[in-house]
C-alpha cells in the first residue's frame, strides 16, 4: 500500500518553476507600448483639439457665427471681459452665454455674404 503511494507521488508533476525575469520585462515593455499607443491615438488629439478651440474662443470678435453646446446658433453681439458673451439669436433677441459653452465657430457673417 505504501509502495503504491510512493509511485503516485513519483509520477506527480513537478511544481511550476518561477517565471524567468525576461518574461516580466517583456510584459513591462508591452504595457509601456500600450500606454504610448493610447496616448497618441486618444489623449494627444483630444488635447490638441481642445487647445485649438480655446485659441479660437480667445480670438472671437463681434459678428462671428457660433454654435453653443446646447445647439443654439447665434451671432456674437458683444464680448465681455469676463467669462460671458452676448449672442444675437433672432431680431431683438439676445442671450448671454458662457464663453466655454461655445463648441463651434463658423465663418463670420461678412464672409458668408461675400461667398
Amino acid at each position: 500500500m505504501t509502495f503504491t503511494a510512493f509511485i503516485i507521488l513519483a509520477q506527480a508533476t513537478p511544481a511550476p518553476a518561477v517565471r524567468p525575469p525576461d518574461q516580466g520585462m517583456n510584459m513591462m515593455v508591452w504595457m509601456i507600448f500600450a500606454f504610448v499607443l493610447i496616448y497618441f491615438l486618444t489623449i494627444r488629439p483630444q488635447s490638441k483639439k481642445q487647445k485649438q478651440l480655446q485659441e479660437q474662443i480667445a480670438s472671437l470678435k463681434t459678428g462671428d457665427k457660433v454654435v453653443t453646446n446646447g445647439g443654439i446658433h447665434g451671432l456674437v453681439a458683444n464680448i465681455q471681459d469676463g467669462p460671458t458673451l452676448t449672442l444675437k439669436i433672432a431680431d431683438n433677441v439676445k442671450i448671454e452665454v458662457e464663453k466655454s459653452a461655445v463648441t463651434t465657430i463658423l465663418r463670420p457673417a461678412t464672409e458668408t455674404k461675400a461667398a
